[in-house]
């Protein structure tokens, strides 16, 4: 299992925080109006705290000069006043972004997860579960904090700062001066920490996706954890990471903390000096007593919205970076509303074999608006010159699919056959578009499937998957995800779930509304790949992709399953992908995928006597083809002039099972 994975993302990239920033703008624009009301009830409280100082300088000046109580009173109630003033402005700052901003937060989760489902399969293959997973929760938690707290306050203590040196200049510029002194060391020792602090964010929060993809892959494998005994070779990967983690974050800790000692250090000498020019001020009588008070006050005012600097600072780094990561997955684009791609190659096929049926068709005529190809005779499924090769291959290397040729006439079955890592399943993954070709074209009944909707496509054909998934959610939900928008009746998934023989769901607790548990790990591997097949099944598809649905299932259950599934298969147009003479059987003609074409296509008995290569593929014999594509072994023909190969009998002893096992079900029902 990798512990390593990360995402494609740059680690680290030059940037300016503020720009990173702006990206936010769409998402703020509609809270905006609450943000400005926000900041301006801020800086209003902030304001209320400088009045304070005004009201101690008259008291000293005044009531405290003259002796006079009544007005020493007077003056504490007001510094009481204002003190709840500024409490209540603050709840009301608070009480304005608290809702709105968690909309925001939503509305960007929202469209991430839009996003993240509408693009390519080949986004998904380079990018790691828990990369996007910290981008969708720790991310965004970063940047509604950021929104609440530290953006509003960093204008608010712009305000309050301006209006607190304002105040300090009125009352002694000399003194002023003193305390504005540690600006320019303090702007210098900001932007270097600001520097350090981006890169360190970064790289904590890239970690934390590499740690959330580690702990994801455990829990998912724990079974292959547990049975091959690897908890402690996972434990120390999980270690290793979160020791790297807790040294980038200690990093973030040393430099915060330097950082902080600048900002506190600086301003509290600033203010000592201040203190002892203002008493040698007072002492020769060039300063009153109160005004050194009220200067006093208002510099010990100003200390949290300057020492605030630091960790404003560092969160808003932590939210550019928290952006840049956001955006990062959102700025890769989608396909448009049909899917369609630069596409190479869409000419006619060169040097195939002559694999497909009928007169060609290049599917160029006019079709509805819907792309149907309504009113035109069906054609099927067919693909021409159709070629495909990863995103991420050498650019030298060969293709995968190189030109294949293939027409699957309405209603025909067609099985594929070919060797281990020909390229069957990624073809199959071409007719959902969960690839693009990169050549070539594949049409539906005429229809190219580059120019339907991607909608019209999901509801014109269906896909049952080797590997099935399911979710956590019910039986009946997992299987009427296969019905497309408009849903699907009871009707419908009790016939899905009878073509699939998933008989075992009347067993369960609560029979279709039993949730059946993440991935459905809580079934067995042949009841899952039955529930995807009714899943596959259920919206009565025109076109349906088996890949090899059967072969988690035993021989009898194999045999009821094949039975049910030529019932659909005689109204539907498919290709399943077999590797078994059992499956096989349920076709009406088998292509053979050999070095990315398609070689031969003909029936079953066709193919073992002309070619060697599926008659070795099918019985599994030891021997390979040799050069000239003959078998290696002496073959005896029977009576007609036909090899008598073992697989042959297979097939025939397996149709003869399939007849029993339907009698005996037959029996069963008539009892």
């Amino acid at each position: 299992m990798s512990a390593t994975t990360t995402d494609p993302a740059p680690a680290v990239r030059s940037r300016s925080a503020i720009r990173s920033l702006l990206r936010l703008w769409p998402y703020v624009r509609a809270v905006r109006v609450r943000l400005g009301v926000s900041a301006v009830v801020g800086a209003g409280a902030s304001c209320v705290a400088l009045l304070i100082p005004l009201v101690l300088k008259w008291m000293v000046d005044g009531p405290v000069s003259d002796h006079d109580p009544a007005g020493v009173w007077l003056g504490g109630g007001l510094i009481l006043l204002l003190g709840l003033l500024e409490a209540l402005l603050f709840g009301i700052r608070r009480w304005l972004v608290a809702r709105p901003l968690a909309g925001v937060e939503a509305a960007m989760r929202a469209d991430l997860y839009r996003h993240l489902q509408r693009l390519p399969v080949e986004f998904h293959d380079r990018w790691a579960s828990g990369q996007l997973l910290s981008r969708a929760t720790m991310d965004l938690q970063i940047l509604r904090m950021f929104l609440a707290f530290p953006l509003v306050f960093l204008v608010v203590n712009t305000v309050t700062v301006l209006i607190g040196f304002a105040i300090l200049f009125a009352q002694s510029w000399l003194l002023g001066l003193v305390l504005l002194a540690p600006a320019v060391p303090l702007m210098i020792m900001c932007s270097v920490f600001e520097t350090r602090y981006a890169l360190a964010a970064r790289r904590a929060q890239d970690q934390a996706g590499d740690l959330a993809t580690l702990v994801e892959e455990s829990v998912l494998g724990i079974r292959i954890i547990k049975a091959f005994g690897r908890h402690r070779s996972q434990a120390r990967a999980f270690r290793a990471q979160t020791w790297g983690l807790w040294r980038t974050e200690m990093r973030k800790a040393r430099l915060l903390s330097d950082i902080w000692a600048v900002i506190m250090t600086l301003p509290e000498v600033a203010i000592g000096a201040a203190l002892v020019c203002g008493v040698l001020q007072v002492a020769d009588g060039k300063l009153s007593a109160g005004t050194l008070v009220a200067f006093l006050s208002t510099a010990l005012a100003l200390r949290w919205p300057v020492e605030s600097i630091g960790f404003l600072l560092a969160m808003s780094n932590e939210a550019a970076t928290a952006a840049d990561r956001y955006f990062e997955a959102m700025d890769t684009p989608e396909p448009d509303s049909s899917g369609r791609t630069a596409r190479t190659g869409r000419t006619g096929s060169t040097g195939s074999t002559s694999s497909t049926s009928g007169s060609e068709n290049d599917g160029s005529a006019a079709k509805t608006t819907d792309g149907t190809g309504a009113g035109r005779p069906s054609d099927g499924l067919r693909m021409h010159a159709v070629r495909f090769r990863y995103p991420d291959a050498p650019d030298a290397g060969p293709d995968l699919l190189k030109g294949v040729d293939l027409h699957i006439g309405p209603g025909e079955t067609m099985a594929l056959v070919g060797a281990t890592g020909s390229g069957k399943t990624t073809l199959t993954a071409l007719l959902p578009r969960l690839h693009q070709a990169t050549g070539g074209r594949i049409t539906l009944d005429g229809a190219d499937i580059a120019d339907l909707p991607v909608k019209r496509l999901r509801e014109l054909l269906a896909v049952a998957f080797e590997e099935p998934t399911l979710f956590s959610a019910t039986v009946r939900e997992n299987v009427a995800m296969g019905a497309g928008p408009e849903g699907a009746d009871e009707a419908d998934i009790v016939r899905a779930l009878a073509v699939a023989q998933c008989g075992f769901v009347e067993r369960l607790p609560q029979g279709l509304d039993t949730q059946v548990g993440e991935q459905g790990l809580s079934l067995s591997g042949g009841q899952r790949q039955r529930l995807a097949l009714a899943r596959a099944v259920v919206g009565r598809p025109q076109f349906l992709v088996l890949d090899d649905p059967l072969s988690a299932l035993d021989v009898h259950t194999e045999a009821l399953v094949e039975a049910a599934l030529r019932e659909v298969l005689a109204d539907t147009t498919a290709l399943v992908v077999a590797h078994r003479p059992s499956t096989v059987m349920l076709a009406d003609r088998v292509a053979l995928l050999e070095d990315g074409r398609i070689t031969a296509v003909g029936t079953h008995a066709e193919l073992l006597r002309d070619s060697a290569v599926y008659r070795h593929l099918m019985s599994g014999a030891d021997e390979e083809p040799d050069a000239d594509g003959e078998s290696g072994a002496d073959e005896e023909p029977d009576a007609e002039g036909h090899p008598d190969l073992p697989e042959q009998h297979g097939a025939e002893e397996r149709t003869g099972e399939a007849d029993e096992a339907s009698a005996a079900r037959e029996r069963s029902d008539a009892r």
